[in-house]
């Protein structure tokens, strides 16, 4: 059904009340696609999407995707016409993304990068959907200092399969075997896009992630406080690139099926902090603490791949965080509260 051409593309996103699923589906449905959104809300909130739920071609189902699915049982999705036009599209990004809270959803994690990935890969082998998996940074382990640079062939250092944060990096490894494993056996039209540290509006707050809690101190007046060692070097990718970057992905020939997405400028993060307190215009200072299992100097992208199709992180540095400002001040007393 993939190959049918339809008035509307039928889209599934996973995960899509989350961080960057939400700004993807708000792509989807401005460029006239109509879109499931599936979050079980373990990280992920519908305050995310409130935007879009009135919209008649959005549809947000509460569902785990680790159980079964039978999208054709929800009456909601009536209008969508499951049985005669299927899915068209399924981006996969449902996976816990939590950085303190980390030990608390490993299980969920395990799943997610395993038996979820099973539910989806099943999802388009029976709609013959093109099907993209967001993969991350992490499938490459710890930075070279060397060479931080890594392209796609590059096999990665320093993994450990058995490490207390091995369900997310080995769990993002073993999701990418199974999703080229089905492209090699069932012939499925198969994308992997490997997602270097993305921010912007919508990441949770007060949980760990770099960008959110540094601006919440600042115009909090206090101390931000950088964890792990002095420097902690790190790309930032706007959630806005990373989201044209995967459409572009789906989009692609099929040849064109694994790509790094990410900013290959190194930042020390202690700089980023500094420019947020001279944005906000606070006087507070930064500090360092002890790393956190979840946080980690991740290796920088070579992006020959992703410019090939026409891909470029337009978003400046300091135009995302301002736009990262202003969300966090917008919407701050409820974004704690949540």
């Amino acid at each position: 059904m993939a190959d049918i051409k339809f008035e509307k593309k039928n889209i599934l996103v996973t995960g899509g009340a989350g961080f960057i699923g939400s700004h993807l589906c708000e792509r989807l449905i401005r460029e006239g696609n109509r879109v499931i959104c599936v979050d079980n809300l373990s990280t992920g909130a519908v305050f995310n999407i409130n935007s879009l739920l009135p919209n008649p071609n959005f549809q947000f189902l509460r569902l785990d995707i680790n159980e079964p699915i039978d999208l054709e049982q929800y009456a909601e999705l009536a209008s969508f016409k499951l049985p005669f036009q299927g899915i068209q599209e399924i981006y996969h990004l449902a996976c816990p993304t939590s950085v303190k809270e980390f030990d608390q959803y490993k299980i969920q994690t395990l799943l997610a990068n395993s038996t979820g990935n099973y539910r989806v890969l099943e999802l388009a082998r029976k709609y013959r959907a093109r099907v993209l998996f967001a993969s991350s940074a992490v499938v490459y382990g710890t930075r070279d200092k060397g060479n931080p640079f890594v392209t796609e062939e590059d096999m990665g250092t320093g993994l450990d399969h058995l490490s207390p944060r091995a369900c997310y990096d080995e769990g993002k490894r073993f999701s990418e075997t199974m999703f080229s494993t089905y492209r090699q056996v069932h012939g499925l039209e198969v994308k992997v896009a490997r997602i270097f540290r993305t921010y912007g509006p919508r990441m949770p707050l007060g949980d760990g992630q770099l960008i959110p809690d540094f601006v919440l101190s600042a115009i909090d007046e206090q101390d931000i406080v950088v964890y792990g060692g002095k420097p902690f070097h790190t790309s930032l990718m706007y959630v806005t690139d990373c989201v044209d970057g995967l459409i572009r992905l789906m989009k692609a020939p099929t040849e064109q099926w694994l790509v790094n997405f990410g900013s290959d400028v190194d930042h020390d993060i202690a700089d980023v902090a500094q420019t947020i307190l001279n944005i906000v215009g606070s006087k507070v200072g930064v500090r360092h603490d002890a790393p956190l299992l979840f946080l980690s100097e991740l290796a920088l992208p070579r992006c020959a791949r992703a410019k090939e199709l026409g891909w470029l992180p337009l978003v400046r540095l300091e135009d995302g965080l301002r736009h990262t400002i202003d969300y966090v001040k917008a919407n701050k007393i409820l974004l704690t509260t949540l």
